[in-house]
């Protein structure tokens, strides 16, 4: 892995956040090119992170073993067909983590043959912390796989989905997800405010409670169901709480809100996709 050298083609926030964990890691610098349109977003990967730059994408592809497609979605057709001939004659691999770009409009752009594999990632890479969800196609050997997976197991976990179609359940659960926690603090911190808590109480008081609620899910073995019983006293607060939650529908709405998302990415990916 540390001997590879893997071009980022895109240096924004998401980016920046793979180059700095791979390079935590122990991945040398000099093995890490990147290259944007913006001049003084490689100025600013040179002098902090002492990466290569550059500003032609196809010298990205010929200079690396792995090209990482790091630019929005609506570019992503435009640079794909860019890079094409140079990844067809390098036989890099490529890794999207472009939302809503299927494989079938990423090797149509880039070409049957290229190894692809497709991510879906969320914000909290952002602080190393993030969820990636990863599928191969057909062209994509182990050790590119293992390739793969070290790259984004940099910002966080990274697991494989069987199914191309799986990443739409991906992004309506990890890849939206933490919008939907930021909601429920911000209810919180609402409600709290009602009850007399000032704001910085409040906030901190949410803050600490959700990372804390994560930390016990994460390091147990039991289910969020049975972790909720055994906090839930019966009669006591938390009951009446858990209770008016329920009967208000919480869980339907939940169950909406990710079928709503799902849909959502499955009408972006034909929508951005390949004619």
């Amino acid at each position: 892995m540390k001997t590879r050298t893997i071009g980022f083609i895109g240096g924004g926030n998401m980016a920046t956040s793979l180059m700095s964990g791979l390079i935590a890691s122990g991945h040398s610098p000099q093995q890490i090119w990147v290259s944007d349109t913006a001049s003084a977003v490689l100025q600013s990967h040179r002098d902090h992170l002492n990466v290569n730059v550059s500003t032609d994408n196809a010298t990205i592809v010929r200079e690396v073993d792995v090209v990482v497609l790091a630019v929005k979605p609506q570019a992503l057709r435009e640079v794909a067909l860019q890079i094409a001939p140079a990844a067809r004659q390098k036989e890099v691999l490529v890794v999207s983590i472009a939302a809503g770009i299927s494989q079938t409009s990423l090797a149509l752009w880039l070409g049957s043959d290229v190894a692809i594999v497709r991510c879906m990632p969320n914000t909290p890479a952002l602080v190393l912390t993030g969820a990636t969800a990863l599928h191969a196609n057909g062209n994509v050997n182990e050790e590119q796989k293992d390739l793969a997976e070290n790259i984004l197991r940099a910002v966080g976990l990274s697991l494989w989905v069987e199914d191309e179609n799986q990443l739409d359940a991906v992004t309506a659960v990890s890849g939206s997800g933490p919008a939907y926690f930021f909601l429920m603090m911000e209810a919180m911190e609402k409600a709290a405010l009602e009850m007399g808590l000032n704001e910085h109480t409040a906030r901190l008081l949410i803050q600490q409670t959700a990372l804390g609620a994560a930390k016990i899910a994460l390091e147990s073995a039991e289910s969020p169901a049975q972790l909720r019983e055994r906090v839930t006293s019966p009669g006591g607060t938390t009951q009446k709480a858990i209770e008016a939650f329920q009967q208000n529908g919480f869980v339907d709405l939940v169950s909406k809100a990710l079928h709503a998302a799902r849909d959502r990415s499955i009408e972006m990916s034909k929508q951005l996709g390949a004619d």
